[in-house]
């Protein structure tokens, strides 16, 4: 069955395409494509799986495409140069479109590329991920990583569409997996306790990649995420709710090396970081960080800080983060299970003491 979310943004509006055997289905995309030239961008692991069949349904179409090395480490300005290089050779022009076929990794580089190539060209999200179905490929988020942290370059360019086939699930490893079942958990942590009760009464059926229980659980994290994303466009606001467990989650990527831990794994321990201070705070109950940790634990998600991270250079990382104001850190936390707020000002002491507990040295 077919679902469609829109993402409502007046203009700059699309829909988010959610059915099995989508990208075989070239009549249904093709309409979201521009002018002559289309560049398909994806990486080493996907392209052997799902490249030819999109290259498939671009006949008439200028078109090429451009083949990454897959991993975070790989989503760098060098990256988004060699996109720039592949669209020259293409001879691509203002209405070009880029396709970015993969997973998040690819989304951000890709739509970055975009997003600057000739001050901005039309590009189409169609993830292979179930972390980039329910999160990076929809709100327009685009970028890069430096040395420095996760995501410093980039740009609010939305995607002319999203199409989510369901099928390309049936490769992605065991860990993978889990890992994008971490920002569906979110969701339902930050905004929607009805739906965080559904996750739990449907976890066995979801860790077993059940097709009615991820088909509803992509639709529901993507009606969230695009709700959210047409009140508040540019994170000016609520949409900073959604980085619920990130800013540790991208300091623990960033400190244990790109792809050491994959992102969902970092933001499920993020969460689980972010529950724990809440309640340190008196901000929210414990037992509601207890209940969060054990539906991620049944998901296959870790939830404990592993061993050798330092808590200041932990901290150094999170002074980085984009939400931060004039040297403040703020953070996502809780008032209780769906229910997440700002809060400004968290003193480097309370913070401290938390990675300590957690396990930093």
């Amino acid at each position: 069955m077919s679902r469609v979310v829109d993402v409502v943004l007046g203009a700059r509006s699309y829909p988010i395409r959610i059915a099995r055997g989508l990208l075989s289905d070239a009549a249904e995309w093709r309409r979201a494509l521009g002018g002559r030239h289309v560049l398909v961008v994806t990486d080493a692991t996907v392209a052997p799986l799902y490249l030819d069949r999109v290259l498939a349904g671009l006949n008439g179409f200028e078109h090429s495409s451009l083949v990454r090395a897959d991993g975070e480490a790989h989503k760098t300005l060098e990256g988004v140069e060699a996109v720039f290089d592949a669209l020259a050779a293409l001879g691509a022009n203002r209405d070009a479109t880029v396709i970015a076929l993969g997973g998040g990794v690819i989304g951000d580089l890709a739509g970055f590329a975009a997003a600057c190539w000739m001050r901005g060209i039309a590009f189409v999200q169609m993830p292979t991920t179930l972390l980039a179905m329910v999160d990076s490929s929809v709100g327009g988020k685009t970028g890069v990583n430096l040395a420095a942290g996760k995501n410093l370059v980039g740009a609010f360019h939305q995607p002319a569409a999203v199409f989510i086939d369901t099928d390309t699930l049936a490769t992605l490893p065991p860990r993978e997996y889990a890992a994008g079942l971490a920002e569906v958990v979110k969701y339902g942590a930050i905004g929607d306790d009805a739906f965080f009760a559904w996750l739990e009464a449907h976890a066995d059926a979801l860790a077993a990649r059940d097709d009615a229980a991820l088909a509803e659980a992509i639709a529901a994290a993507c009606r969230h995420k695009a709700a959210v994303v047409a009140r508040d466009e540019h994170e000016h606001g609520e949409r900073a709710l959604l980085n619920f467990g990130h800013t540790f989650g991208h300091a623990l990527e960033a400190e244990a090396g790109y792809g050491t831990l994959l992102h969902g794994e970092a933001v499920a321990i993020g969460m689980r970081l972010a529950a724990r201070l809440s309640a340190r705070l008196g901000r929210a109950p414990a037992a509601d960080g207890e209940r969060l940790a054990a539906l991620l634990e049944r998901l296959g998600l870790p939830v404990a800080l592993p061993p050798g991270f330092d808590a200041e250079r932990l901290l150094a990382r999170m002074r980085l983060d984009k939400k931060n104001r004039s040297g403040h850190l703020r953070l996502i936390l809780w008032s209780r299970l769906g229910r997440a707020d700002i809060v400004e000002g968290i003193g480097a002491d309370a913070m401290r003491a938390l990675l300590v507990e957690a396990g930093a040295g």
